[in-house]
């Protein structure tokens, strides 16, 4: 089969499509002909040589795939030939077919294109898991989401509105913050134009968030120990800016009771997966159909451009999900 591969790692340039073994479904497994699958940081850092796969995984870059079912193992559940399927992978989406666990395939709403579903799994998982699963977020609590116009932000936003919380993002252009507020956002800061919480604390007032989503890390750690409320959460996913915080102060923590979650879901135990997903589709899949969430797509490149596709990511020019159209 065709595969997007890598030389060696590097930068976008060291992505190519050449020939890769197809992968064999097990018993548990369906296979998939991949029609659309789409970019995550995790796929940039693994191709850096930052981030390699779990040992089980395929070393393929791609964490999520919408397409159809082709072969169907034995005990992999309901599923027949033919039928629609997206889903959560830990690797090997960038290729013609993957296999996916029967329990973690998601049917595909008949309201979205494969492209759109392949915009949605690992994004609204993520934030599925760290509102709801971590976060404990309810009706009418305050919640800070940090690179709102990411793919991850995009998709907290509309489910955190859709509970009835009060919903505050970061992002670096008015352009991304317009895009945020159009999801539901009640209110966003440029954190270009200076530090983010003493903005939102004029909104807010002194009772803070009670959970805040942070995908940069280091450089936010002071800000967000003091936008938090007392008994808040942070959920942290990803630090971009970095892991070391210098002369780190522990009293907020104390004083405040805040609880602080490190959290990534590509190294989850498959049973973790498949529970999140059952729960996703039970619950969130649904507000699909019934027009209350949907993905949040920038751009559909050919994965022939799966370079222009990775430059374009690098550069932060995205507002929601890059999808790569499987040909």
């Amino acid at each position: 089969m065709k595969a997007v591969l890598i030389n060696e790692p590097g930068g976008p340039e060291t992505l190519f499509l050449g020939e890769y073994p197809k992968p064999k479904p097990t018993a548990q497994e369906l296979l998939i002909r991949v029609q659309a699958t789409a970019l995550n940081r995790a796929d940039i850092m693994q191709r850096e040589g930052k981030y390699p796969p779990p040992p089980d995984a395929s070393p393929i870059l791609g964490l999520e795939v919408a397409g159809v079912v082709e072969e169907v193992g034995e005990s992999s559940g309901s599923w027949k030939k033919g039928d629609r399927v997206f889903g959560l992978l830990s690797g090997g989406g960038y290729a013609e077919y993957a296999v996916i666990p029967g329990d973690m395939a998601m049917r595909i709403p008949d309201e979205l294109s494969f492209t759109d579903a392949a915009g949605v799994a690992e994004v609204f998982l993520t934030a599925w898991q760290a509102l709801f699963w971590i976060g404990h977020l309810q009706n009418n609590q305050r919640v800070l989401i940090h690179a709102g116009a990411s793919g991850v932000g995009t998709a907290a936003i509309q489910l955190a509105k859709n509970v009835g919380a009060f919903v505050a993002v970061t992002a670096g252009s008015q352009e991304k913050l317009t895009a945020c507020q159009k999801l539901g956002a009640d209110v966003g800061v440029n954190y270009r134009e200076g530090p983010f919480e003493p903005k939102l604390r004029e909104v807010v007032g002194e009772g803070g968030f009670d959970l805040i989503l942070d995908f940069i890390g280091a450089s936010y750690w002071d800000q967000n120990m003091k936008a938090l409320a007392m008994d808040g959460r942070l959920v942290l996913i990803s630090a971009l800016s970095g892991s070391h915080i210098k002369g780190m102060n522990l009293v907020p923590l104390l004083a405040k009771r805040l609880q602080v979650t490190g959290t990534t879901l590509r190294s989850r135990s498959l049973s973790y997966k498949t529970q999140l997903t059952r729960d996703f589709a039970q619950k969130g899949l649904p507000l699909f159909q019934q027009g209350k969430l949907s993905p949040v797509i920038d751009h559909v490149f050919s994965w022939e451009n799966v370079q222009a596709a990775h430059r374009y990511m690098e550069e932060n020019r995205n507002i929601g999900k890059v999808v790569l159209e499987v040909k």
